[in-house]
């Protein structure tokens, strides 16, 4: 065998030996990553909608890729069951009560399913548990609320054009204002008489504030009231002083209401004679009767004196009253 034929059997013997390695190698990753050579446990979930998922997708866990989706399979006309290959070192992290649901990679990237939650009082799943599914989500219901989102834009839109197409017409109130001059001047005019009342509310406050202020110095008659106790307590007790006085008036006009009640009656001698003239008329006869009876008695009192009887009894009198005015002189 020649040189040339030596070298070109070489050759071909690294070509294969490194095309055996590739072989190999490659052998190696794709079982790697479809856990070929690893202990696994099998777990499914069961969703509505797959949304495009396919065997051999990554299953993760907290951002970390824990196994593949092993199977799809329709389990009837409205569900769809996925089989899922957990890595053993990762089972004991995930909880039978735990979540899957569906996600992607990217934006627009690979579809997966991402296990969520879970608590630690429950046990971490076995070979043939059966995950609950979340409500089917990612980028179709994204897309599906864009397009209901587009809709009501293009729905409000619409309205927005309307509405700017009646106030350019002067329909409605501010359709009015905007065309209205007169209305509008009459709007401006409501502006201004607000803008006014305003600043009069604001000097009113400001007048309020100040007499406030005015109050709170001390001195002043409020701020005693308010501050000063034995000011207070003079001014109740002449409040109460008061209220005693009128209690007394009331009861002082309730009598003489009474009293000028009684002399209105003619069950009384005063009330006979305010209020009965032919009584009235007999006193004063009584009265005329007794005057003149009183002329006659000292006209007999004047005749006694001089009569010779009584004359020594008189004399003695006259002598007597002299002589006590004398004694009452010295």
């Amino acid at each position: 065998m020649s040189a040339v034929d030596n070298k070109r059997s070489i050759i071909v013997g690294l070509f294969v030996l490194v095309g055996i390695v590739i072989l190999v190698a490659g052998i190696l990753v794709l079982g790697g990553q479809q856990n070929k050579f690893s202990k696994t446990v099998t777990v499914t979930t069961v969703f509505g909608d797959v949304s495009g998922l396919k065997a051999g997708n990554n299953v993760w866990f907290s951002g970390v890729k824990i196994g593949t989706i092993k199977a799809i399979r329709f389990k009837n006309l409205k569900e769809v069951e996925i089989a899922m290959v957990i890595e053993e070192s990762s089972r004991e992290y995930i909880r039978k009560d735990a979540v899957a649901e569906i996600g992607s990679e990217s934006f627009i990237g690979n579809k997966l399913i991402v296990i969520k939650g879970g608590s630690n009082d429950a046990p971490a799943i076995e070979d043939g548990d059966v995950l609950q599914a979340a409500p089917t989500g990612g980028m179709d219901a994204m897309l599906a609320t864009l397009q209901v989102n587009n809709e009501n834009l293009v729905e409000i839109t619409k309205n927005f054009g309307e509405l700017s197409a009646r106030l350019v017409r002067g329909e409605g109130t501010i359709g009015t204002l905007l065309n209205d001059s007169t209305l509008a001047l009459h709007v401006k005019q409501m502006i201004a008489n607000l803008n006014q009342t305003t600043a009069n509310t604001a000097k009113a406050s400001q007048s309020l504030n100040l007499l406030t202020t005015k109050l709170n110095q001390e001195g002043t008659l409020i701020n005693d009231l308010l501050t000063d106790t034995v000011v207070y307590a003079n001014l109740q007790s002449a409040v109460a002083e008061l209220q005693g006085i009128t209690q007394t008036a009331s009861a002082l006009m309730t009598n003489l209401n009474q009293t000028a009640g009684k002399l209105d009656q003619k069950d009384n001698a005063v009330g006979v004679l305010l209020n009965d003239p032919e009584s009235a008329e007999t006193i004063r006869q009584t009265l005329i009767n007794l005057e003149q009876s009183t002329e006659k008695l000292d006209q007999n009192m004047e005749a006694l004196q001089h009569n010779f009887l009584f004359r020594g009894f008189f004399r003695k009198q006259r002598k007597e009253a002299e002589k006590a005015a004398k004694e009452s002189g010295q």
